[in-house]
């Protein structure tokens, strides 16, 4: 349930986007394996700057998504998250401090009314409960996942709260795990660059461009998986 919350916020569309950009830089890596079979060096070249453009877009795109998450206080380390103090007066009246004062990504992401950000601590921020109180309302929760959501017959926010981090701690490691394999593929797309500019590879030797093609291809497979598991798992949620 409290997965299925957190991953609403994500931008599927961002993570649509990432994986097209994989996809099509897997059809540029292989290419470039079959032009370096044969001896062709400005495709091989070629080929390889738009492998490595196509792997900075998809950084690319992760800093925007991080940025994103860093701004809403969704990053699940106390003190990672854009600190904000309250202001000293508001026309709605006076404003919450800590993590009452802003709806986490579930609210203002998806319509619900915008609240003023404020973080003075940079702590991980989600008040949004409506998810387990729409499964409660239609009786999709056992026993046990009661007791891990409610106290007093109630939803408790910070048990809630807890798990939606846990969430976004995945989300990370997985993520940030596999940006750092797209760096060393980007290192490693820059050496072959050189090898290919010096006109190294021919039908006769061409092994280092297809094992490079290889990890390359398995980064991309990673992130197909990554893609649903994360963005997609709580979207149309109990539509």
């Amino acid at each position: 349930m409290a997965f299925a919350a957190g991953s609403n916020p994500l931008d599927a569309f961002w993570g649509g986007l990432n994986t097209i950009v994989l996809i099509v830089s897997s059809l540029t890596m292989a290419l470039t394996v079959f032009y370096a079979q044969k001896g062709n060096r400005n495709l091989q070249v070629l080929l390889i700057i738009l492998t490595m453009i196509f792997g900075a877009t998809f950084l690319g795109v992760k800093a925007i998504e991080y940025t994103n998450k860093y701004n809403h206080g969704l990053v699940p380390v106390t003190g990672w998250n854009r600190r904000a103090k309250a202001p000293a007066t508001t026309d709605a009246g006076p404003t919450s401090t800590g993590g009452e004062s802003h709806v986490a990504a579930g609210g203002a992401e998806h319509g619900s009314e915008e609240h003023v950000y404020v973080n003075p601590r940079g702590d991980f921020q989600w008040t949004d409960t409506s998810l387990a109180k729409q499964a409660e309302d239609h009786h999709y929760l056992t026993e046990a996942e009661r007791i891990g959501y409610y106290s007093n017959g109630v939803v408790d926010p910070d048990k809630f709260r807890d798990k939606v981090r846990i969430f976004f701690w995945i989300y990370f490691a997985m993520t940030g795990l596999h940006a750092l394999h797209m760096i060393i593929g980007l290192a490693l797309m820059a050496w072959l660059l050189y090898k290919a500019w010096r006109n190294t590879f021919s039908a006769e030797y061409y092994m280092p461009v297809e094992m490079s093609g290889l990890y390359w291809h398995f980064v991309d497979i990673v992130w197909i998986f990554l893609f649903p598991l994360l963005y997609l798992l709580g979207r149309h949620f109990m539509h």
